[in-house]
């Protein structure tokens, strides 16, 4: 009984050599042929073109009024608000109220209320409460508010159109119920 696991190692290191006789065989027909195609195989590289020279060209416009600048917009409202039949010539004259330096997608509605028959809407902006009324203005557009009711607000906006004209727009901001 004891020559028997010694019998079952010799069997296994005799298989276990044959698989290596048999592996390096291949090898060898591998390496082979990888020398083989090495020898027929020739690259074609095609050279890189060396770069175009870059020729600056000086800036020529630096002088001129830049086309989106703040001060050229001002100027041009200006000259609008200048003609008599302007819908800006009484916006522009008077004193910006506080809700005008917010966006109107910014204020939210958040009740209203009558006082002495006359009717208040209370807006909320960044976290503070606002109480207006008809005629009051908010918005950037130069909103004018028209209409109070229980659930909207309603105001007139003076715009461009896409011809640069001025024109009015009315809009409107909705109650806001609480989410629950």
């Amino acid at each position: 009984m004891i020559g028997h696991p010694n019998r079952l190692r010799t069997i296994a290191a005799g298989a276990t050599l044959l698989l290596l006789i048999g592996c390096s065989a291949e090898q060898q027909e591998l390496a082979e042929w990888m020398d083989q195609q090495r020898k027929e195989v020739k690259p074609s590289v095609h050279p890189i073109l060396p770069p175009k020279k870059f020729n600056p060209q000086p800036y020529m416009a630096a002088d001129a009024v830049e086309p989106f600048s703040a001060q050229k917009l001002s100027v041009a409202i200006k000259q609008e608000a200048r003609q008599s039949n302007s819908l800006l010539s009484s916006e522009i004259n008077r004193r910006p109220e506080p809700l005008e330096s917010y966006p109107l997608d910014s204020v939210s509605m958040v009740g209203s209320v009558t006082k002495q028959s006359k009717p208040f809407a209370l807006l909320k902006v960044d976290k503070l409460l606002y109480q207006v009324k008809l005629g009051d203005y908010l918005g950037q557009n130069y909103g004018k508010i028209i209409k109070i009711t229980e659930t909207d607000v309603s105001l007139r906006e003076i715009v461009q159109d896409a011809s640069g004209e001025w024109t009015e727009r009315i809009s409107s901001i909705q109650l806001q119920e609480k989410a629950r």
